[in-house]
């Protein structure tokens, strides 16, 4: 399989500190101290403008940045760490809104395997969907082990913990212990019915605390982004739907069901739904849509990887040995558990997917950026570049797609004031890039080097984390790039 990476996601950064400048004494600065960065006349990309502000030094102090400045209005203090930033972007660090760090179904240990994967592609930040109360305090750990400088790992910006359950006082019940125990957000699958959502979501009214997730599937859409309380819903659940001209009969066959078999109707109907698509419907639903505020993680990376799925082989992709041994297990196992695959479904789902999000966009409805790592063929951190691909492609313009993964996360999150932009206090989670990601949303993949909370990880260490490859000397810091 080669080396796995889960064992790098306990190294320290101090590894990838870069020398303070060519020819200075090779040592390598305490981790936790996280040494002056100046990234020098580089263009930032104002996310919020979608401008780019050029040139400007930018210094980093203790995590922070400190300064954004025309390069000869700031003196760069002695022993600071200098990266050239000449011909180069600098923007905010991406987010992943949809990842599955736990395995509670298969009861194998966390993904921490996936940390070293995300921050090699520069994703930062992470919201995790589906943990239990019993994992925060895990949670708790990485992002401390994180601050410390003592884990390479994006830093979880908001977990939600699973509730549901088989009657309304279970799912209430469920919801007051997520909250007890400090989740920041009760997620809803599917398959919930729909006595206990609603009863999920006095319950979030009551405890003042978000719903996101799935609509369930006998529940209406739009009655869904109207009823107070469930502020994001994932994969399009339906919105298909809602923009099928059989929306009525298809859902009337759903009521009173839950569980399996509400999941399997769904399934059942999938191309039907499809096929009925009405684009004059959806507009309609669209414009209505963006007047509730509710936000869609669409999640379009699973729709492109279902058409690819019965003509890819995981052991020829290179990144196939970046797995930890387990997860390659559960790719195996699911893709003989479901064999064939409907080229006409998948291509049909595709299609009306990114028209979807095309349409939502136009109307103003906040489009985030979320992958659903680490699915069969989702490989973390490169999956969220193909999804602001795929973004585009839906008719996003590079800005936006880039303000999906980073300024919109932030302000859902309302983390705004910390992180999603470059400015002046914020935390220095930061990507170098070779290249201008406003003209072409692929160049957000050429990636220099990245700053992980005030510490410079240089191309050579970003390498590293995306091989495995055993470096000569590791007690010695790879010089930055000048």
């Amino acid at each position: 399989m080669g080396r796995s990476l889960a064992l790098l996601a306990t190294a320290t950064i101090s590894v990838a500190l870069g020398a303070p400048c060519i020819g200075c004494p090779q040592h390598s600065p305490d981790a936790a101290e996280r040494p002056m960065i100046a990234i020098e006349k580089v263009a930032v990309v104002d996310v919020t403008r979608g401008a780019i502000v050029a040139p400007r030094t930018v210094l980093i102090v203790d995590g922070q940045i400190a300064a954004i400045a025309q390069p000869e209005g700031i003196e760069i203090p002695h022993g600071a760490v200098r990266v050239d930033g000449r011909g180069r972007y600098l923007i905010p660090g991406l987010v992943d809104m949809h990842v599955h760090l736990f395995n509670n179904a298969t009861h194998r240990p966390p993904n921490d395997w996936t940390f070293p994967l995300f921050v090699a592609n520069g994703v930062t930040g992470v919201r995790e969907m589906a943990a239990r109360a019993a994992d925060l305090p895990t949670v708790a750990s990485w992002n401390a082990a994180a601050v410390r400088g003592d884990l390479i790992a994006p830093r979880v910006l908001a977990t939600g913990v699973a509730v549901g359950g088989d009657a309304p006082d279970t799912a209430q019940r469920q919801m007051r212990e997520a909250h007890a125990a400090g989740a920041d957000f009760a997620k809803v699958f599917s398959e919930v019915g729909e006595p206990q959502w609603r009863a999920i979501l006095d319950e979030a009214r009551a405890l003042q605390m978000p719903v996101c997730g799935h609509i369930p599937a006998e529940i209406r859409l739009l009655d869904a982004a109207a009823a107070t309380g469930q502020r994001s819903n994932e994969h399009l659940t339906q919105v298909y739907e809602a923009c099928s001209a059989r929306e009525d009969e298809l859902l009337g066959a759903r009521k009173g069901i839950s569980g399996k078999q509400l999941l399997a109707l769904r399934d059942a109907q999938e191309l039907e739904v499809l096929e009925s698509f009405d684009q004059r419907l959806c507009d309609r639903t669209a414009a209505a849509l963006a007047r509730t505020g509710q936000t869609q993680v669409p999640t379009l990376v699973l729709s492109h990887f279902d058409v690819a799925a019965s003509r890819t082989n995981f052991h020829e992709d290179k990144r196939w040995r970046y797995l930890r041994l387990d997860e390659q297990g559960r790719w195996e196992r699911l893709r003989k558990e479901h064999p064939a695959t409907d080229e006409k479904l998948t291509a049909r789902r595709l299609a009306v997917s990114l028209q979807i999000v095309k349409t939502l966009h136009a109307a103003g409805v906040r489009i985030l950026a979320g992958t659903d790592a680490p699915m069969p063929l989702v490989y973390p951190g490169y999956a969220l570049h193909k999804e602001l691909q795929l973004l585009v492609q839906a008719g996003m313009t590079p800005a936006d797609a880039l303000r999906s993964a980073t300024i919109w996360p932030a302000e859902f999150l309302g983390q705004a004031h910390s992180i999603g932009s470059i400015a002046i206090g914020k935390r220095a989670d930061l990507v170098l890039l070779d290249a201008d990601p406003l003209e072409d949303i692929n160049y957000t993949q050429r990636i220099r080097a990245v700053v992980l909370d005030g510490r410079l990880l240089d191309r050579r260490f970003l390498s590293f984390l995306r091989e495995g490859l055993h470096v000569e000397n590791p007690e010695q810091p790879a010089d930055v790039d000048r």
